[in-house]
């Protein structure tokens, strides 16, 4: 396994570092926004779940231009683009960044603030928590984390904006879009062409927010404690409710599990690119240092008798 071993497994992540991006879900939003017109009319934007802020990027340069032109958007207001998340991320012009909790009223209220009391044109949430690789249980966790974006969403959002998020899809998919049609007229699940075809994940498009009318949007209650039927879905044949499923990207996009040779253009020698932006804090930094200082040793193992038998083979130190 070489240096870039994984440039050549995986084009879109050799592709996000040549381009400047932190990550190669960048191209998953730039796909979904060809297909859906996502930025068109937005001044204020919201990445949940931003680290490292792939996300954010696209915002940043879509919405602000690409050399800092554009600060006013289409309706002569200026663009503001909030990034939420747990964990610090490195910083990104023009992206103002909370370090905080999407499940907190709290959270809502400093979003609104940042946009001085304006709604949001846009909520964008490409969280996900660590897979267990038992899928039931990834689905289900990865849906209540959209339910937990879509709950902020209702705090910070205007009606008429949109809310894109990342699913698992799986059975329960029709829960969720019926949960999801409660606060917006058009939804549809797609699915990116940079987004593994081996891989359950897809991205919920949602447009048109218009919540029912007595909806008051409460972290404390049961998240979408309303009326629906669950049992919806349980009809067969032409009755069955299906849920629009969408690819985005063309046949001329790259595949993403299609290996690609590293010289992609016959007058261009392929180069090396390390990546945009390393990781800050991450949980392995502890385990590096130990390492590089080749302290991973453990000071309790157990030492070579002086009247072992040297037919005995000797007692190894742990080390990783």
């Amino acid at each position: 396994m070489g240096r870039s071993s994984k440039d050549k497994r995986d084009i879109y992540y050799r592709l996000a570092k040549e381009e400047g991006w932190r990550a190669r879900s960048a191209f998953k939003l730039l796909q979904l926004d060809q297909e859906f017109n996502l930025f068109t009319g937005v001044n204020r934007a919201v990445d949940l779940c931003a680290a490292p802020g792939s996300w954010s990027q696209v915002l940043s340069r879509k919405l602000r231009g690409q050399e800092e032109k554009g600060e006013k958007g289409e309706a002569g207001e200026e663009v503001k683009i909030v990034a939420v998340d747990l964990q610090a991320m490195a910083p990104l012009p023009g992206v103002t960044q909370i370090q905080g909790d999407i499940t907190k009223v709290s959270t809502a209220q400093e979003i609104i603030r940042h946009f001085e009391g304006q709604p949001a044109d846009l909520v964008v949430c490409d969280g996900a928590p660590d897979v267990t690789g038992l899928h039931d249980v990834d689905e289900y966790i990865q849906a209540q984390l959209l339910l937990a974006a879509l709950n902020i969403t209702t705090h910070v959002l205007k009606p008429g904006g949109t809310f894109v998020a990342k699913i698992f899809r799986g059975k329960d998919v029709t829960l969720l879009y019926s949960q999801l049609k409660i606060f917006f007229s058009g939804v549809t699940c797609a699915k990116p062409r940079s987004s593994r075809n081996s891989s359950i994940e897809a991205f919920m498009v949602c447009q048109n927010y218009s919540p029912p009318e007595d909806y008051f949007p409460n972290m404390s209650n049961p998240l979408l404690d309303h009326s629906y039927d669950v049992d919806f879905n349980q009809l067969e044949g032409p009755n069955r409710v299906i849920v629009p499923f969408l690819a985005c990207g063309d046949l001329s996009a790259f595949d993403s599990d299609r290996t690609y040779p590293l010289q992609l253009d016959a007058g261009k020698q392929y180069q090396y690119t390390p990546p945009t932006q390393p990781p800050i804090r991450p949980p392995y930094q502890e385990a590096c240092h130990l390492r590089k200082n080749n302290l991973l040793s453990r000071e309790d193992s157990p030492s070579v008798c002086p009247k072992q038998s040297q037919d005995e083979p000797e007692p190894l130190t742990e080390t990783t």
